[in-house]
Parts: C-alpha cells; sequence; structure tokens
C-alpha cells in the first residue's frame, strides 16, 4: 500500500542550474531518460494528474530541473531532470545540459534514488549507460521504467525486461528494473513502492 499521497503532488519551481535549486534537504528521487522515453507521462500516470508534468511534441524542450513537492509539507520531492537525446538543439547546448545534470547528481545530498525511464522497445542507449555510470560512481540506486510496455506483445516485452536485466548483472544490487505502461496504467504501483521506500523510508515496513 502507497503511504505518501503521490496525488497531491504539486509543482513547485524549475531551475536551470544546480545553484538555482531549491535548498538541498529533505528528500527527492530524479527522473532521467531520453527526451522519447516518456518520461512526463510516467510522472503524471504516477501522480495520477493529467498534465503535471507537460508532455511536448517536441521532444527535448524541457531545459530546465523542474521540482514537485509530494505531499502536505512531507520534505519529499520529484525531480523531473531535462530529456536528452533527440532535442534540436546545438552540441554546445547538449554539452551544457550534460554538466548540469552531472553536477546535479553527482552534488544534490537530499537526493535518494534515480528512476531511469527507457523505451522498452530501444533499452540502454548511449544516454542511458552514461547515467547508470554516474549512479555507480555516487553508489546511487537506480529503479529503471521500461516504459510503453503496451507497445509489444506481452511475451516480447518480458522478453527485453529480462535482456536488460541480463545486460545489467553486474549491477543488480544497485538497479531494479520493471515494465511500465503510462497509458495501460501498468506498473504505476510497483513503481509507487520504490519511491516509498526512497523518499518515506519509515513508513515502509
Amino acid at each position: 500500500m502507497t503511504r505518501l499521497n503521490y496525488h497531491a503532488t504539486r509543482f513547485m519551481t524549475s531551475a536551470p542550474t544546480l545553484a538555482a535549486c531549491p535548498p538541498d534537504d529533505g528528500r527527492e528521487v530524479a527522473f532521467a531518460g531520453r527526451s522519447n522515453a516518456g518520461k512526463s507521462s510516467a510522472i503524471n500516470a504516477l501522480t495520477q494528474q493529467k498534465a503535471l508534468a507537460r508532455t511536448s511534441k517536441t521532444p527535448g524542450r524541457t531545459q530546465l530541473i523542474n521540482f514537485f513537492s509530494v505531499g502536505e509539507d512531507t520534505g519529499s520531492r520529484l525531480v523531473d531532470l531535462p530529456g536528452y537525446g533527440f532535442a534540436k538543439v546545438p552540441e554546445k547546448v547538449k554539452l551544457e545540459w550534460q554538466r548540469h545534470l552531472a553536477d546535479y547528481l553527482q552534488r544534490r545530498a537530499s537526493l535518494q534514488g534515480l528512476v531511469l525511464l527507457m523505451d522498452v522497445r530501444h533499452p540502454l542507449s548511449e544516454f542511458d549507460e552514461m547515467m547508470l555510470g554516474w549512479a555507480d560512481e555516487q553508489d546511487m540506486p537506480v529503479h529503471i521504467l521500461l516504459t510503453k510496455a503496451d507497445k509489444l506483445k506481452p511475451g516480447a516485452a518480458k522478453s527485453s525486461l529480462l535482456q536488460v536485466r541480463q545486460r545489467l548483472r553486474e549491477w543488480e544490487d544497485l538497479v531494479s528494473v520493471q515494465l511500465f505502461s503510462a497509458l495501460k496504467k501498468q506498473g504505476v504501483d510497483e513503481a509507487r513502492m520504490r519511491l516509498d521506500t526512497w523518499l518515506a523510508p519509515e513508513l515502509v515496513e
């Protein structure tokens, strides 16, 4: 049973850099993924809201770190990191994003875990490997959502899940993986339970 009220999640602020982020206290979980991985849709599904995280027909439009408070005065936050990989922006801008992402992941003390979203049909891209490398350096737990699971037949989706688990066996103490579909609400409860262990460990039996 989910202990935190994710439906009560509200937008707090957007920050272009680590220095502009809210005070580094409480507990937060960050969501990262390629621009077409369905990150905004996943956040909306987890919070049972239609437009908390804005979905865009132009992948990569979100270039800011977006903070959302969970529940009332819980000190818990969800953080939507800039999408990466499909944005039609100059290489210099992409490198700047990369630097800010690295800054956030390596220096944010309140960060308890990373939710990494991958399209179930195209998992473990170069960007995904880079994020896993950063997480490994920081000993940061990662929960992978293989999104758009409804786009594959159940057998094919399960096969993709097993393949990803196999490839990440060396990180199994740090990384967990599940299938997820924002459209069909598949895997929502499982993902919320993972968020609870990071954001409200004192409430999780």
